[in-house]
């Protein structure tokens, strides 16, 4: 920790004042801010309409969007848009046409009546256009943000992106239900709409990566076009479809398989916020069982906690900087274990507000940092040949290993009690920290792959 101590404010101030990381202040904002308008809010406003609390669960399907989203990268990576990628680049083009389609979709959603039977369906399908574009959006930030970032600034730009991730969240979150309250549901989601102008702006200010060609990409590339040109009796025009498919689909898959270890990196990528996702999902019945009201949870967890979690965000950038990503990691994981055992604490304790507060400080303080250095190692694994397609695969293998596993909180904590639930929660830390120790060790270069790629 001494080393950590030791960063001079000179140095920060060099990481996190740098453009290039700055940018991704506005780009984070851009990406966060359509999250609720498709999951919390939506279901307070389908709530107050009078939806039943099934069509809510089922609506909240557009959700899974992001969990897909890897699906329709490749087409991000390789595929220009006419016209505008030539102005404005590969990643800015495709920054540009999600925002504008989050910004018309959310305008059509105010003008809808989710009350209305008859009409409820185009509310839907408006909210599913805005997740589409979202996730999209994510696919072009994620890609950019990893392209136009040195190595030591991983961090730093990750923790920028958290910081505006969460306040974007926060205004379509607690922002738009206090608009709605005061002027209606029309002009909450305008509004919102009227926001994402803060992520077109940061498109046209800020400059688009260089496209970079990798060795190991033109060798990948090349044997997929001497495979289609030996088909036979197959039109040019196929051949071509199929080379390019190949490389833009199976290349990028290739090069992550051709890596020293990359069954181990994939089970510790699913299973480094095990512990963490296995408390998350059972956090909120557990304040409520503890005799928490409603507005001491909001206003604990979600107003102090996401001021922690951006602290956290904050220091974990300054970690990755110091430590590198790898030690960072182990540092971050550790910690967030540990902070597990907090909820021991609290489960002896039960109801105290002081306690509360530091059960969220610690949580959230650990939790931000753990994502920072998550999310910097992530980036760290693609090769900038195919980052948007690496990087979402990465993600959406996260998200949906996280809420895999998690998703058995629920059955397990109805059979022991909360001291010995969250003890579990910290031994479920301990696979990962495993692997990551196995990787240290077996792959220390890991972090340098993709520029080696």
């Amino acid at each position: 920790m001494r080393g950590i101590m030791s960063f001079s404010p000179q140095r920060l101030l060099g990481v996190y004042g740098d453009p290039r990381v700055v940018s991704l202040l506005f780009f984070g904002f851009s990406s966060g801010l359509p999250l609720a308008l498709t999951g919390a809010t939506l279901a307070v406003w389908l709530t107050e309409a009078g939806v039943n609390l099934t069509n809510i669960g089922l609506v909240s399907l557009v959700g899974l969007a992001y969990a897909f989203k890897f699906l329709w990268s490749p087409l991000v990576d390789r595929l220009p848009i006419p016209g505008l990628t030539t102005l404005l680049g590969r990643r800015r083009s495709w920054m540009l046409v999600s925002q504008c389609a989050i910004v018309a979709a959310a305008l059509a959603m105010a003008v809808t009546d989710p009350g209305d039977p008859d009409t409820r369906r185009w509310t839907i399908l408006w909210a599913l256009v805005v997740a589409f574009g979202s996730a999209t959006q994510d696919i072009a930030i994620d890609a950019y943000r990893t392209e136009i970032l040195a190595e030591t600034q991983l961090g730093a730009g990750a923790a920028n992106l958290v910081f505006g991730y969460r306040v974007g969240m926060l205004a379509s979150g607690g922002g738009a239900l206090i608009i709605a309250d005061a002027a209606g549901w029309g002009w909450a989601y305008a509004l919102m709409a009227a926001l994402m102008a803060v992520g077109v702006i940061a498109v046209f200010v800020n400059p688009e990566p260089a496209v970079r060609h990798t060795p190991a990409q033109q060798a990948l590339e090349a044997a997929g076009t001497e495979w289609t040109q030996r088909l036979v009796g197959i039109p040019s025009g196929v051949r071509r479809a199929l080379s390019w498919g190949y490389g833009a689909v199976l290349c990028p898959f290739l090069d992550f398989m051709r890596r020293p270890g990359w069954i181990v990196v994939l089970l510790f990528v699913a299973t480094y916020k095990y512990g963490d996702a296995l408390l998350g999902v059972m956090a909120a019945p557990f304040y409520v069982q503890a005799g928490f009201s409603l507005t001491e949870i909001g206003v604990v967890t979600k107003g102090f906690g996401l001021v922690m979690t951006l602290v956290g965000a904050g220091l974990g950038g300054v970690m990755v900087a110091r430590l590198g990503v790898l030690r960072a990691l182990l540092v971050c994981g550790v910690l967030q274990a540990l902070s597990n055992l907090v909820f021991v604490a609290q489960a002896w304790v039960g109801y105290s507000m002081p306690m509360l507060m530091m059960t969220i400080s610690v949580e959230n303080l650990t939790g931000g940092m753990g994502t920072t250095a998550f999310v910097a190692y992530l980036s760290s694994l693609c090769n900038v040949a195919y980052t948007a397609t690496q990087y979402a695969l990465l993600s959406s293998m996260t998200a949906a290993a996280r809420t895999f596993f998690a998703s058995g909180g629920g059955w397990l904590a109805d059979r022991v009690d909360w001291v010995e639930y969250f003890l579990m929660t910290t031994l479920a830390a301990i696979p990962g920290l495993l692997l990551l120790l196995w990787m240290m060790r077996r792959l220390p270069q890991q972090t340098d792959l993709s520029k080696a790629s």
